[in-house]
């Protein structure tokens, strides 16, 4: 196949202009293109009267050596890449199973991953099924009853569950692994258009029937998954003077035995994670961001990013954007996690603990759009000796969830503020034109009862501008819903090179809450590159 890039056609091109566009790039008869796929969508907003839909096209042509030889100079135009999937190498049979901690997109693609290649792996999850898990996260919205094993961090499907559900990140990807992510979804009941868009997204309710597909493929594949079994410590032994896993122990006692561990905890397995460090696995702290939720209506946006005329089209779909400002005082503030047509959720999961986060659902109907507007914080922010406490970052961010229950009233209401009130530097005392989407409600307040003095001071410098690159973005009945404080995980579990604990062997961090990922899509991949990882090393010591 050839791989045509950068087609440019406008927004509203009729069906057949995109044959027409092929034939003439590659300038061959309509007869000669025996079949074509759209690799890529993206579109090109910048000229709002004139937006144009950019694609990367996949081509079948009669006598493509001749056609690769003619075009030659044109470096847009190439062979297609091989997508497909190839597990490295299969089990061999002789040792433990090889155990996953997690079931979120990172410890699900390694479970999926080892059981393909034959090492029918024990997934443990602290949560539970999805949809038991869906109902206990809705009850918290609607009744303020947390259930500190079950809600939007814990449970099958992990954070990212209740989520915009997007399919895309910054890691570069020379193996092309996001195809495989992709391709496991769309198997799993995602809509096929996730494999082009540009800004692929499935949304909370779709997630969550693909998710039970998965773990059907896995189990009929061998594997095995426990549901409410929380790993509570690690089982160590000294071999050739290096520590090596063991096992592990759940909170009931039972203890599995295993040498290869993969600790796919997501980014809210505080408990575990301080475990660890009793126990000497090396960690390090690591930066992460803080901030708040934002709401406009989804119009503004819309209008804004697209212009009056193509707001709302079908194959624009809700606007998003993406946003960054370095402050005078040197913070960089910047959009985060952005969901067109959402809601902000609450996403605790820990007593007297307030955190947000947004979610959308594949439609993004709602009336708001939202982000986080967080600013970076960075190890020395942290309390006490970093040095000394790889976890002082758990402790930064315990510190602002708390006091934002308390700003809230300590009732699970999250503390809003309107951005005309939070720029002129004084407390809110009623609700504007945005209404809120947090639920179970929210209290106008101060936002700087629940934020660093440095964070609030660059988002007032950083909104300011954002108001002249998006019209409307600094509007004064915009709602600032805190606090954002679970962007990604404060300490990282330090690998080497073959995936492996500096200081465990067997031992393998892995995905957002080792450090190693930040979303979806990257978890994912990372989940992969970990099985691989295990696999590989089990094999080499079997054929030893």
């Amino acid at each position: 196949m050839l791989r045509i890039q950068e087609i440019k056609l406008p927004l509203d091109h009729p069906e057949p202009a995109l044959r027409q566009a092929i034939l003439k790039r590659l300038s061959i008869s309509d007869s000669a293109l025996t079949a074509f796929t759209i690799f890529k969508r993206s579109y090109d907003a910048r000229k709002k009267s004139a937006i144009q839909l950019i694609y990367i096209i996949d081509c079948e042509v009669k006598d493509e050596a001749a056609v690769l030889k003619r075009l030659a100079k044109d470096k847009q135009i190439g062979p297609a890449p091989n997508l497909d999937y190839t597990p490295p190498t299969r089990a061999t049979g002789g040792s433990p199973r090889p155990v996953v901690i997690g079931m979120g997109p990172c410890g699900l693609f390694a479970g999926l991953i080892l059981a393909e290649m034959g090492f029918n792996p024990i997934i443990l999850e602290r949560g539970k099924i999805v949809r038991e898990r869906t109902v206990d996260t809705f009850k918290f919205w609607r009744k303020a009853i947390l259930n500190p094993e079950s809600n939007a961090q814990f449970g099958e499907g992990g954070a990212g569950t209740f989520s915009d559900g997007k399919l895309y990140s910054q890691v570069r990807d020379p193996r092309h692994l996001g195809r495989k992510v992709l391709t496991e979804f769309v198997e799993a009941g995602a809509p096929e258009e996730i494999l082009y868009v540009s800004k692929p997204h499935i949304g909370t309710f779709r997630l969550v029937s693909m998710i039970e597909h998965m773990r059907e493929k896995i189990t009929r594949m061998g594997g095995e998954i426990r549901f409410q079994h929380h790993v509570t410590d690690i089982l160590m032994r000294e071999h050739r003077g290096e520590r090596q896993i063991a096992g592990v122990v759940l909170a009931n006692g039972e203890a599995i035995e295993t040498d290869r561990v993969v600790m796919a905890l997501g980014h809210s397995a505080r408990d575990t994670v301080t475990m660890l460090h009793q126990r000497g696995v090396f960690l390090e702290p690591k930066p992460f961001s803080i901030g708040v939720r934002i709401e406009h209506p989804q119009s503004v946006i819309d209008c804004a990013r697209f212009g009056e005329k193509h707001a709302g089209h079908p194959i624009l779909g809700a606007a998003d954007y993406k946003l960054a400002h370095h402050a005078s005082n040197g913070r960089s503030v910047y959009s985060f996690c952005m969901c067109p047509g959402g809601t902000v959720v609450a996403a605790a999961s820990e007593e007297g603990r307030l955190v947000t986060n947004g979610m959308s659902q594949y439609s993004r109907k709602e009336r708001n759009a939202n982000s986080g507007i967080v600013v970076g914080v960075t190890p020395e922010d942290f309390p006490g000796d970093t040095r000394k406490d790889p976890l002082a970052g758990i402790a930064f961010q315990r510190h602002w969830e708390e006091r934002a229950f308390n700003a809230g009233g300590s009732n699970w209401n999250a503390p809003v503020q309107l951005v005309g009130d939070f720029l002129a530097e004084r407390p809110s005392t009623a609700l504007g034109a945005v209404i809120p989407s947090y639920k179970p409600g929210v209290t106008p307040t101060d936002l700087k009862l629940c934020l660093p003095e440095y964070a609030t001071a660059a988002m007032r410098e950083a909104l300011q501008t954002f108001g002249r690159q998006i019209e409307g973005f600094s509007m004064d009945d915009a709602v600032m819903t805190g606090v954002e404080t679970r962007t990604s995980s404060p300490t990282r579990m330090t690998r080497g090179d073959n995936f492996q604990s500096m200081n465990v062997k067997g031992l393998y961090p892995a995905g957002e809450g080792a450090g190693y990922a930040g979303g979806i899509l990257s978890a994912a991949i990372d989940g992969i590159k970990v099985a691989e990882a295990v696999a590989l090393a089990a094999t080499a010591r079997a054929a030893a």
